[in-house]
Protein backbone atom coordinates (compact mmCIF):
# COMPACT_ATOMS: atom_id res chain seq x y z
CA UNK A 1 0.00 0.00 0.00
CA UNK A 2 1.51 3.30 -1.09
CA UNK A 3 0.94 6.59 0.67
CA UNK A 4 0.51 9.64 -1.51
CA UNK A 5 1.97 12.88 -0.18
CA UNK A 6 -0.22 15.89 -1.04
CA UNK A 7 1.45 18.24 -3.46
CA UNK A 8 0.88 21.22 -1.12
CA UNK A 9 2.71 19.41 1.72
CA UNK A 10 5.56 18.50 -0.63
CA UNK A 11 5.92 22.12 -1.68
CA UNK A 12 5.88 23.25 1.96
CA UNK A 13 8.64 20.79 2.89
CA UNK A 14 10.70 21.84 -0.12
CA UNK A 15 10.27 25.52 0.75
CA UNK A 16 11.24 24.83 4.38
CA UNK A 17 14.39 22.95 3.36
CA UNK A 18 15.29 25.73 0.93
CA UNK A 19 14.87 28.39 3.62
CA UNK A 20 16.95 26.39 6.11
CA UNK A 21 19.71 25.96 3.53
CA UNK A 22 19.71 29.67 2.67
CA UNK A 23 19.78 30.63 6.36
CA UNK A 24 22.72 28.29 7.08
CA UNK A 25 24.58 29.68 4.09
CA UNK A 26 24.00 33.27 5.21
CA UNK A 27 25.01 32.44 8.79
CA UNK A 28 28.27 30.92 7.55
CA UNK A 29 29.03 34.23 5.82
CA UNK A 30 27.98 36.48 8.70
CA UNK A 31 29.12 34.35 11.67
CA UNK A 32 32.64 35.88 11.87
CA UNK A 33 31.03 39.32 11.98
CA UNK A 34 28.60 38.47 14.76
CA UNK A 35 31.09 36.52 16.86
CA UNK A 36 33.11 39.57 17.87
CA UNK A 37 30.13 40.94 19.80
CA UNK A 38 30.32 37.95 22.17
CA UNK A 39 33.13 39.74 23.98
CA UNK A 40 30.47 42.01 25.51
CA UNK A 41 27.75 39.45 26.33
CA UNK A 42 26.87 39.11 30.03
CA UNK A 43 27.51 35.73 31.58
CA UNK A 44 30.55 34.97 29.45
CA UNK A 45 34.21 35.31 30.28
CA UNK A 46 34.47 38.25 27.93
CA UNK A 47 31.36 39.87 29.37
CA UNK A 48 32.61 39.51 32.94
CA UNK A 49 35.97 41.09 32.05
CA UNK A 50 34.62 43.64 29.57
CA UNK A 51 34.48 46.53 32.00
CA UNK A 52 38.00 45.95 33.32
CA UNK A 53 39.50 45.58 29.85
CA UNK A 54 37.76 48.71 28.54
CA UNK A 55 38.91 50.74 31.55
CA UNK A 56 42.47 49.50 31.08
CA UNK A 57 42.45 50.33 27.35
CA UNK A 58 40.85 53.71 28.04
CA UNK A 59 43.71 54.54 30.39
CA UNK A 60 46.42 53.39 27.95
CA UNK A 61 45.97 52.83 24.22
CA UNK A 62 42.34 53.67 23.41
CA UNK A 63 42.71 57.50 23.42
CA UNK A 64 45.63 57.26 20.98
CA UNK A 65 43.72 54.87 18.72
CA UNK A 66 40.70 57.18 18.72
CA UNK A 67 42.66 60.38 18.16
CA UNK A 68 44.91 58.95 15.42
CA UNK A 69 41.97 57.33 13.64
CA UNK A 70 39.98 60.57 13.88
CA UNK A 71 42.78 62.77 12.52
CA UNK A 72 43.63 60.30 9.77
CA UNK A 73 40.00 59.85 8.73
CA UNK A 74 39.16 63.56 8.80
CA UNK A 75 42.19 64.61 6.77
CA UNK A 76 41.79 61.79 4.22
CA UNK A 77 38.06 62.51 3.85
CA UNK A 78 38.67 66.20 3.22
CA UNK A 79 41.55 65.60 0.81
CA UNK A 80 39.79 62.86 -1.16
CA UNK A 81 36.63 64.99 -1.40
CA UNK A 82 38.56 67.98 -2.76
CA UNK A 83 40.69 65.99 -5.22
CA UNK A 84 37.88 63.70 -6.39
CA UNK A 85 35.30 66.47 -6.82
CA UNK A 86 37.70 68.87 -8.52
CA UNK A 87 38.89 66.29 -11.04
CA UNK A 88 35.32 65.11 -11.71
CA UNK A 89 34.16 68.69 -12.29
CA UNK A 90 37.11 69.38 -14.60
CA UNK A 91 36.47 66.44 -16.97
CA UNK A 92 32.67 66.77 -16.82
CA UNK A 93 31.87 70.48 -16.94
CA UNK A 94 34.70 71.76 -19.15
CA UNK A 95 36.09 71.06 -22.60
CA UNK A 96 39.87 71.07 -23.10
CA UNK A 97 42.41 69.00 -25.05
CA UNK A 98 43.04 65.59 -23.47
CA UNK A 99 39.80 65.58 -21.49
CA UNK A 100 38.63 62.17 -22.72
CA UNK A 101 42.01 60.58 -22.01
CA UNK A 102 42.05 62.04 -18.51
CA UNK A 103 38.59 60.60 -17.82
CA UNK A 104 40.04 57.08 -17.68
CA UNK A 105 43.54 58.03 -16.52
CA UNK A 106 42.01 59.37 -13.29
CA UNK A 107 40.84 55.80 -12.54
CA UNK A 108 44.36 54.31 -12.58
CA UNK A 109 45.09 54.73 -8.83
CA UNK A 110 42.35 52.15 -8.21
CA UNK A 111 44.79 49.55 -9.55
CA UNK A 112 47.46 50.55 -7.03
CA UNK A 113 46.96 49.09 -3.52
CA UNK A 114 47.55 51.77 -0.91
CA UNK A 115 50.26 49.76 0.81
CA UNK A 116 52.16 49.43 -2.49
CA UNK A 117 52.03 53.22 -2.89
CA UNK A 118 53.38 53.54 0.66
CA UNK A 119 56.33 51.24 -0.12
CA UNK A 120 57.15 53.17 -3.28
CA UNK A 121 57.13 56.62 -1.64
CA UNK A 122 59.15 55.35 1.32
CA UNK A 123 61.81 53.83 -0.95
CA UNK A 124 62.22 57.07 -2.88
CA UNK A 125 61.81 59.74 -0.19
CA UNK A 126 63.39 58.22 2.92
CA UNK A 127 66.73 59.39 4.37
CA UNK A 128 68.72 56.81 2.35
CA UNK A 129 66.48 57.13 -0.71
CA UNK A 130 67.74 58.40 -4.06
CA UNK A 131 66.14 61.87 -3.77
CA UNK A 132 67.74 62.84 -0.46
CA UNK A 133 71.07 61.24 -1.44
CA UNK A 134 71.10 63.31 -4.65
CA UNK A 135 70.19 66.50 -2.79
CA UNK A 136 73.00 66.02 -0.26
CA UNK A 137 75.55 65.29 -2.99
CA UNK A 138 74.40 68.06 -5.32
CA UNK A 139 74.14 70.87 -2.76
CA UNK A 140 76.65 69.72 -0.14
CA UNK A 141 74.02 69.37 2.55
CA UNK A 142 73.90 67.02 5.52
CA UNK A 143 71.26 65.29 7.59
CA UNK A 144 67.57 64.78 6.82
CA UNK A 145 66.31 67.14 4.13
CA UNK A 146 62.69 66.03 3.81
CA UNK A 147 60.01 65.26 6.41
CA UNK A 148 59.69 61.66 7.58
CA UNK A 149 57.51 59.72 5.17
CA UNK A 150 56.46 57.17 7.77
CA UNK A 151 54.12 59.41 9.71
CA UNK A 152 50.46 60.27 9.96
CA UNK A 153 50.87 62.98 7.32
CA UNK A 154 52.65 60.55 5.02
CA UNK A 155 49.76 58.11 5.41
CA UNK A 156 47.27 60.91 4.70
CA UNK A 157 49.14 61.69 1.48
CA UNK A 158 49.11 58.04 0.41
CA UNK A 159 45.42 57.50 1.22
CA UNK A 160 44.25 60.67 -0.53
CA UNK A 161 45.91 59.86 -3.84
CA UNK A 162 45.09 56.14 -3.61
CA UNK A 163 41.40 56.47 -2.69
CA UNK A 164 40.16 59.67 -4.37
CA UNK A 165 38.79 57.65 -7.39
CA UNK A 166 35.86 56.55 -5.20
CA UNK A 167 34.75 60.18 -4.92
CA UNK A 168 35.73 60.91 -8.52
CA UNK A 169 33.59 58.09 -9.95
CA UNK A 170 30.40 59.00 -8.08
CA UNK A 171 30.83 62.74 -8.49
CA UNK A 172 31.53 62.37 -12.20
CA UNK A 173 28.35 60.31 -12.66
CA UNK A 174 26.29 62.85 -10.72
CA UNK A 175 27.64 65.83 -12.63
CA UNK A 176 27.35 64.25 -16.07
CA UNK A 177 23.82 62.91 -15.62
CA UNK A 178 22.05 65.39 -13.35
CA UNK A 179 23.32 68.89 -13.96
CA UNK A 180 22.54 69.36 -17.66
CA UNK A 181 19.24 71.22 -17.94
CA UNK A 182 19.61 73.01 -14.58
CA UNK A 183 22.96 74.43 -15.67
CA UNK A 184 21.35 75.61 -18.89
CA UNK A 185 18.44 77.15 -16.99
CA UNK A 186 20.89 79.02 -14.76
CA UNK A 187 22.72 80.29 -17.85
CA UNK A 188 19.50 81.60 -19.35
CA UNK A 189 18.81 83.42 -16.08
CA UNK A 190 22.13 85.23 -16.42
CA UNK A 191 24.26 83.30 -13.93
CA UNK A 192 28.00 83.37 -14.55
CA UNK A 193 29.91 80.09 -15.10
CA UNK A 194 31.44 80.26 -11.61
CA UNK A 195 28.03 80.80 -10.03
CA UNK A 196 26.45 77.98 -12.08
CA UNK A 197 29.15 75.59 -10.87
CA UNK A 198 29.04 76.73 -7.23
CA UNK A 199 25.26 76.97 -6.83
CA UNK A 200 23.94 74.35 -9.26
CA UNK A 201 26.42 71.65 -10.23
CA UNK A 202 28.26 71.10 -6.96
CA UNK A 203 25.13 71.00 -4.72
CA UNK A 204 23.69 68.36 -7.06
CA UNK A 205 26.86 66.32 -6.67
CA UNK A 206 26.95 66.67 -2.88
CA UNK A 207 25.15 63.35 -2.13
CA UNK A 208 27.50 61.54 -4.53
CA UNK A 209 30.52 63.15 -2.89
CA UNK A 210 29.21 62.14 0.55
CA UNK A 211 28.77 58.54 -0.61
CA UNK A 212 32.27 58.49 -2.07
CA UNK A 213 33.78 59.97 1.10
CA UNK A 214 32.03 57.28 3.18
CA UNK A 215 33.62 54.61 0.98
CA UNK A 216 37.02 56.30 1.35
CA UNK A 217 36.66 56.36 5.12
CA UNK A 218 35.68 52.67 5.23
CA UNK A 219 38.78 51.77 3.22
CA UNK A 220 40.93 53.95 5.48
CA UNK A 221 39.57 52.38 8.66
CA UNK A 222 40.01 48.88 7.25
CA UNK A 223 43.62 49.44 6.14
CA UNK A 224 46.41 47.52 7.81
CA UNK A 225 49.29 47.66 5.32
CA UNK A 226 49.89 51.42 5.30
CA UNK A 227 49.22 52.11 8.97
CA UNK A 228 51.27 49.15 10.19
CA UNK A 229 54.18 49.90 7.86
CA UNK A 230 54.21 53.56 8.88
CA UNK A 231 53.89 52.70 12.58
CA UNK A 232 50.58 54.54 13.04
CA UNK A 233 48.44 53.45 15.99
CA UNK A 234 44.96 52.94 14.54
CA UNK A 235 42.22 50.50 15.50
CA UNK A 236 43.24 47.95 12.88
CA UNK A 237 46.86 47.94 14.03
CA UNK A 238 45.68 47.78 17.64
CA UNK A 239 43.59 44.69 16.94
CA UNK A 240 46.59 42.84 15.54
CA UNK A 241 48.85 43.98 18.39
CA UNK A 242 46.32 42.87 21.00
CA UNK A 243 45.87 39.46 19.37
CA UNK A 244 49.35 38.59 18.15
CA UNK A 245 51.73 40.61 20.35
CA UNK A 246 49.89 40.67 23.69
CA UNK A 247 47.88 37.44 23.18
CA UNK A 248 44.75 39.16 24.51
CA UNK A 249 41.81 37.88 22.51
CA UNK A 250 39.18 39.78 24.49
CA UNK A 251 40.89 43.12 23.97
CA UNK A 252 41.23 42.35 20.25
CA UNK A 253 37.54 41.41 20.04
CA UNK A 254 36.43 44.56 21.85
CA UNK A 255 38.59 46.78 19.67
CA UNK A 256 37.12 44.95 16.67
CA UNK A 257 33.57 45.73 17.84
CA UNK A 258 34.39 49.43 18.23
CA UNK A 259 35.84 49.44 14.71
CA UNK A 260 32.80 47.55 13.43
CA UNK A 261 30.45 50.14 14.95
CA UNK A 262 32.40 52.94 13.25
CA UNK A 263 32.19 51.11 9.91
CA UNK A 264 28.46 50.47 10.38
CA UNK A 265 27.94 54.19 10.99
CA UNK A 266 29.83 55.03 7.81
CA UNK A 267 27.86 52.42 5.89
CA UNK A 268 24.61 53.96 7.14
CA UNK A 269 25.77 57.41 6.02
CA UNK A 270 26.77 56.01 2.64
CA UNK A 271 23.36 54.37 2.15
CA UNK A 272 21.61 57.62 3.09
CA UNK A 273 23.76 59.47 0.58
CA UNK A 274 22.91 56.89 -2.08
CA UNK A 275 19.20 57.40 -1.42
CA UNK A 276 19.66 61.17 -1.74
CA UNK A 277 21.46 60.54 -5.04
CA UNK A 278 18.43 58.66 -6.35
CA UNK A 279 16.14 61.45 -5.12
CA UNK A 280 18.28 64.08 -6.79
CA UNK A 281 18.15 62.10 -10.01
CA UNK A 282 14.41 62.42 -10.24
CA UNK A 283 13.31 64.72 -13.02
CA UNK A 284 16.83 65.46 -14.20
CA UNK A 285 17.49 64.22 -17.68
CA UNK A 286 20.65 62.80 -19.12
CA UNK A 287 23.13 65.06 -20.72
CA UNK A 288 22.80 64.45 -24.38
CA UNK A 289 21.81 67.66 -26.11
CA UNK A 290 23.75 70.70 -27.17
CA UNK A 291 22.74 72.51 -24.00
CA UNK A 292 24.71 69.94 -21.98
CA UNK A 293 27.97 70.49 -23.84
CA UNK A 294 30.93 71.25 -21.52
CA UNK A 295 32.18 74.83 -21.39
CA UNK A 296 35.29 75.50 -23.46
CA UNK A 297 38.29 76.82 -21.56
CA UNK A 298 40.86 79.41 -22.50
CA UNK A 299 44.62 79.02 -22.15
CA UNK A 300 44.74 79.71 -18.42
CA UNK A 301 41.74 77.50 -17.74
CA UNK A 302 43.26 74.64 -19.72
CA UNK A 303 46.47 74.79 -17.70
CA UNK A 304 44.49 74.76 -14.45
CA UNK A 305 42.32 71.84 -15.63
CA UNK A 306 45.38 69.83 -16.66
CA UNK A 307 46.98 70.49 -13.27
CA UNK A 308 43.83 69.46 -11.39
CA UNK A 309 43.64 66.18 -13.33
CA UNK A 310 47.31 65.29 -13.88
CA UNK A 311 48.56 65.84 -10.32
CA UNK A 312 46.31 63.12 -8.77
CA UNK A 313 47.14 60.65 -11.56
CA UNK A 314 50.86 61.29 -11.23
CA UNK A 315 50.88 61.14 -7.42
CA UNK A 316 48.59 58.13 -7.18
CA UNK A 317 49.87 55.98 -10.05
CA UNK A 318 52.75 57.13 -12.24
CA UNK A 319 55.10 58.31 -9.47
CA UNK A 320 54.78 55.06 -7.45
CA UNK A 321 55.21 53.05 -10.64
CA UNK A 322 58.41 54.90 -11.52
CA UNK A 323 59.72 54.53 -7.97
CA UNK A 324 59.17 50.76 -8.09
CA UNK A 325 60.61 50.34 -11.58
CA UNK A 326 63.84 52.02 -10.47
CA UNK A 327 65.22 49.02 -8.52
CA UNK A 328 64.15 46.71 -11.35
CA UNK A 329 66.17 48.73 -13.85
CA UNK A 330 69.14 49.13 -11.48
CA UNK A 331 69.85 45.49 -10.67
CA UNK A 332 67.74 42.59 -11.82
CA UNK A 333 69.93 40.02 -10.04
CA UNK A 334 68.73 40.94 -6.53
CA UNK A 335 65.10 40.24 -7.38
CA UNK A 336 63.63 36.95 -6.10
CA UNK A 337 62.66 35.53 -9.49
CA UNK A 338 62.80 31.93 -8.27
CA UNK A 339 60.34 32.43 -5.44
CA UNK A 340 58.15 34.81 -7.43
CA UNK A 341 56.49 31.98 -9.37
CA UNK A 342 55.65 30.22 -6.11
CA UNK A 343 54.17 33.35 -4.56
CA UNK A 344 52.17 34.13 -7.69
CA UNK A 345 50.94 30.53 -7.81
CA UNK A 346 49.67 30.70 -4.23
CA UNK A 347 47.90 33.99 -4.91
CA UNK A 348 46.30 32.69 -8.10
CA UNK A 349 45.24 29.43 -6.43
CA UNK A 350 43.55 31.15 -3.49
CA UNK A 351 42.01 33.76 -5.78
CA UNK A 352 40.68 31.14 -8.19
CA UNK A 353 39.15 28.95 -5.46
CA UNK A 354 37.52 31.92 -3.76
CA UNK A 355 36.22 33.38 -7.02
CA UNK A 356 34.63 30.08 -8.05
CA UNK A 357 32.97 29.56 -4.65
CA UNK A 358 31.83 33.20 -4.44
CA UNK A 359 30.19 33.03 -7.87
CA UNK A 360 28.49 29.72 -7.01
CA UNK A 361 27.15 31.11 -3.71
CA UNK A 362 26.03 34.29 -5.45
CA UNK A 363 24.06 32.31 -8.02
CA UNK A 364 22.33 30.35 -5.25
CA UNK A 365 21.35 33.52 -3.40
CA UNK A 366 20.40 35.54 -6.47
CA UNK A 367 18.36 32.65 -7.91
CA UNK A 368 16.53 32.27 -4.60
CA UNK A 369 15.56 35.95 -4.65
CA UNK A 370 14.56 35.62 -8.30
CA UNK A 371 12.19 32.73 -7.59
CA UNK A 372 10.81 33.98 -4.27
CA UNK A 373 10.75 37.64 -3.34
CA UNK A 374 9.35 37.10 0.14
CA UNK A 375 10.66 39.03 3.13
CA UNK A 376 12.61 36.08 4.55
CA UNK A 377 14.59 35.46 1.37
CA UNK A 378 15.44 39.13 0.89
CA UNK A 379 16.52 39.42 4.53
CA UNK A 380 18.76 36.35 4.24
CA UNK A 381 20.44 37.71 1.13
CA UNK A 382 21.02 41.09 2.79
CA UNK A 383 22.47 39.28 5.79
CA UNK A 384 24.91 37.43 3.54
CA UNK A 385 26.04 40.74 2.03
CA UNK A 386 27.15 42.38 5.28
CA UNK A 387 30.75 41.16 5.14
CA UNK A 388 32.04 43.44 2.39
CA UNK A 389 31.96 46.52 4.61
CA UNK A 390 33.76 44.67 7.44
CA UNK A 391 37.54 45.17 7.75
CA UNK A 392 39.72 42.10 7.35
CA UNK A 393 41.02 42.50 10.92
CA UNK A 394 37.49 42.11 12.32
CA UNK A 395 36.87 39.01 10.20
CA UNK A 396 40.12 37.45 11.44
CA UNK A 397 39.10 37.99 15.07
CA UNK A 398 35.60 36.72 14.35
CA UNK A 399 36.98 33.51 12.85
CA UNK A 400 39.70 32.77 15.40
CA UNK A 401 37.70 33.62 18.52
CA UNK A 402 35.25 30.66 18.26
CA UNK A 403 38.13 28.44 17.17
CA UNK A 404 39.78 29.15 20.52
CA UNK A 405 36.55 28.31 22.35
CA UNK A 406 36.21 24.98 20.54
CA UNK A 407 39.86 24.17 21.16
CA UNK A 408 39.44 24.83 24.89
CA UNK A 409 36.25 22.72 25.08
CA UNK A 410 37.32 19.87 22.79
CA UNK A 411 41.08 19.89 22.17
CA UNK A 412 40.98 16.54 20.36
CA UNK A 413 38.88 17.83 17.50
CA UNK A 414 41.81 19.62 15.86
CA UNK A 415 39.66 22.50 14.62
CA UNK A 416 42.45 25.13 14.88
CA UNK A 417 44.64 23.08 12.55
CA UNK A 418 41.81 22.89 10.02
CA UNK A 419 41.27 26.66 10.08
CA UNK A 420 44.85 27.93 10.33
CA UNK A 421 46.97 25.19 8.72
CA UNK A 422 44.90 24.70 5.58
CA UNK A 423 43.20 26.92 3.01
CA UNK A 424 39.81 26.49 4.72
CA UNK A 425 40.15 29.42 7.10
CA UNK A 426 41.53 31.92 4.62
CA UNK A 427 39.01 31.02 1.90
CA UNK A 428 36.23 31.33 4.46
CA UNK A 429 37.47 34.80 5.42
CA UNK A 430 37.69 35.78 1.75
CA UNK A 431 34.12 34.61 1.14
CA UNK A 432 32.84 36.59 4.13
CA UNK A 433 34.52 39.73 2.81
CA UNK A 434 34.06 39.45 -0.96
CA UNK A 435 30.97 37.32 -1.62
CA UNK A 436 28.90 40.52 -1.68
CA UNK A 437 30.99 41.74 -4.64
CA UNK A 438 30.04 38.71 -6.70
CA UNK A 439 26.42 38.86 -5.53
CA UNK A 440 26.06 42.47 -6.65
CA UNK A 441 27.39 41.63 -10.11
CA UNK A 442 25.10 38.60 -10.51
CA UNK A 443 22.05 40.52 -9.30
CA UNK A 444 22.78 43.33 -11.75
CA UNK A 445 22.82 40.70 -14.49
CA UNK A 446 19.49 39.31 -13.30
CA UNK A 447 18.02 42.83 -13.39
CA UNK A 448 18.48 42.81 -17.18
CA UNK A 449 16.52 39.55 -17.62
CA UNK A 450 12.75 40.16 -17.80
CA UNK A 451 10.53 38.06 -15.53
CA UNK A 452 8.39 37.20 -18.55
CA UNK A 453 11.21 34.93 -19.71
CA UNK A 454 10.86 32.88 -16.52
CA UNK A 455 7.10 32.65 -16.96
CA UNK A 456 7.48 31.47 -20.57
CA UNK A 457 10.03 28.86 -19.51
CA UNK A 458 7.74 27.46 -16.83
CA UNK A 459 4.89 27.23 -19.33
CA UNK A 460 7.20 25.11 -21.50
CA UNK A 461 7.99 22.81 -18.57
CA UNK A 462 11.38 24.26 -17.65
CA UNK A 463 11.59 25.10 -13.95
CA UNK A 464 13.73 24.69 -10.87
CA UNK A 465 17.41 24.10 -11.48
CA UNK A 466 16.76 23.59 -15.19
CA UNK A 467 15.60 27.18 -15.36
CA UNK A 468 18.92 28.25 -13.88
CA UNK A 469 21.11 26.03 -16.04
CA UNK A 470 19.29 26.26 -19.39
CA UNK A 471 17.84 29.78 -19.34
CA UNK A 472 19.58 32.02 -16.81
CA UNK A 473 23.16 30.77 -17.05
CA UNK A 474 23.63 31.48 -20.79
CA UNK A 475 22.37 35.04 -20.20
CA UNK A 476 24.50 35.57 -17.07
CA UNK A 477 27.87 34.32 -18.29
CA UNK A 478 29.29 37.83 -18.66
CA UNK A 479 28.03 38.86 -15.22
CA UNK A 480 29.53 35.70 -13.73
CA UNK A 481 32.87 36.39 -15.43
CA UNK A 482 32.85 39.97 -14.13
CA UNK A 483 32.02 38.75 -10.62
CA UNK A 484 34.81 36.17 -10.69
CA UNK A 485 37.29 38.77 -11.94
CA UNK A 486 36.41 41.30 -9.23
CA UNK A 487 36.63 38.72 -6.45
CA UNK A 488 39.91 37.36 -7.85
CA UNK A 489 41.53 40.81 -7.90
CA UNK A 490 40.27 41.66 -4.40
CA UNK A 491 41.69 38.39 -3.05
CA UNK A 492 45.05 39.04 -4.72
CA UNK A 493 45.32 42.43 -2.96
CA UNK A 494 43.89 41.44 0.44
CA UNK A 495 46.52 41.75 3.16
CA UNK A 496 45.19 41.66 6.77
CA UNK A 497 43.28 38.35 6.64
CA UNK A 498 45.92 36.74 4.45
CA UNK A 499 48.76 37.53 6.86
CA UNK A 500 47.12 35.73 9.79
CA UNK A 501 45.15 32.91 8.16
CA UNK A 502 47.35 31.80 5.25
CA UNK A 503 48.49 28.15 5.36
CA UNK A 504 52.08 27.39 6.29
CA UNK A 505 54.59 27.95 3.48
CA UNK A 506 51.90 29.59 1.34
CA UNK A 507 52.98 33.20 1.13
CA UNK A 508 51.10 35.33 -1.38
CA UNK A 509 52.25 38.33 -3.38
CA UNK A 510 50.56 40.76 -0.98
CA UNK A 511 52.10 39.17 2.13
CA UNK A 512 55.57 38.91 0.59
CA UNK A 513 55.49 42.52 -0.58
CA UNK A 514 54.60 43.64 2.96
CA UNK A 515 57.24 41.45 4.62
CA UNK A 516 60.01 42.54 2.27
CA UNK A 517 59.10 46.20 2.72
CA UNK A 518 58.94 45.80 6.50
CA UNK A 519 62.45 44.27 6.43
CA UNK A 520 63.68 47.32 4.46
CA UNK A 521 64.19 45.20 1.32
CA UNK A 522 62.17 47.64 -0.75
CA UNK A 523 63.98 46.82 -3.99
CA UNK A 524 62.93 43.17 -3.71
CA UNK A 525 59.40 44.21 -2.73
CA UNK A 526 59.04 45.97 -6.10
CA UNK A 527 58.51 42.74 -8.05
CA UNK A 528 55.47 41.35 -6.15
CA UNK A 529 54.12 44.90 -5.79
CA UNK A 530 54.21 45.50 -9.53
CA UNK A 531 52.53 42.14 -10.10
CA UNK A 532 49.65 43.24 -7.87
CA UNK A 533 49.38 46.50 -9.81
CA UNK A 534 49.28 44.62 -13.12
CA UNK A 535 46.44 42.42 -11.86
CA UNK A 536 44.56 45.46 -10.54
CA UNK A 537 44.74 47.18 -13.91
CA UNK A 538 42.40 44.62 -15.51
CA UNK A 539 39.16 45.63 -13.73
CA UNK A 540 40.12 49.32 -14.00
CA UNK A 541 40.39 48.99 -17.79
CA UNK A 542 37.06 47.15 -17.93
CA UNK A 543 35.45 49.82 -15.74
CA UNK A 544 36.75 52.56 -18.00
CA UNK A 545 35.35 50.81 -21.09
CA UNK A 546 31.99 50.36 -19.36
CA UNK A 547 31.77 54.05 -18.43
CA UNK A 548 32.61 55.07 -21.99
CA UNK A 549 29.99 52.73 -23.44
CA UNK A 550 27.33 54.06 -21.04
CA UNK A 551 27.85 57.60 -22.35
CA UNK A 552 27.24 56.70 -25.97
Amino acid sequence: MRFLIPSSLSRSVTALLRNVFLLLLALALVLPVLTVFSAWLPGTVGGEQAGAIVREMAATVLPEYLWTTFVLGLAVAFGAAVVGTASAAAVTLFEFPGRRELEWLLLLPLAMPAYVTAYAYTDFLQFSGPLQVWMREAFGLEGRLLPEVRSVWGAIWVFIFSLYPYVYLLARTALSERAAHLMEAARLLGASPARRIAQVALPLARPAVAAGVALVLMETLADFGVTSYFGIQTFTVGIYKAWLAMDDRLAAAQLATILLVLVALLLHLELRAQRRMRFAAGGVGRAGSAEAEPMRLGTGGRALAWAVCLVPVFMGFFAPMLFMLRPLAADWSVLPWGRFVEWAGNSVRLGGITAALAVAISFVLAFAVRRSRDTFTRAVVRLASLGYAVPGAVIVVGLLLPVGWVQAAAPRWGLPALITATAVGIVWAYLVRFCAVALQSVQSGYARIPMSLDDSSRMLGVGGLQLLSRVHWPLLKRSAAAAALLVFVDVMKELPATMVLRPFNSDTLAVVAYQLARDERLGEAALPSLALVAVGLVPVILLSRTLRASRR
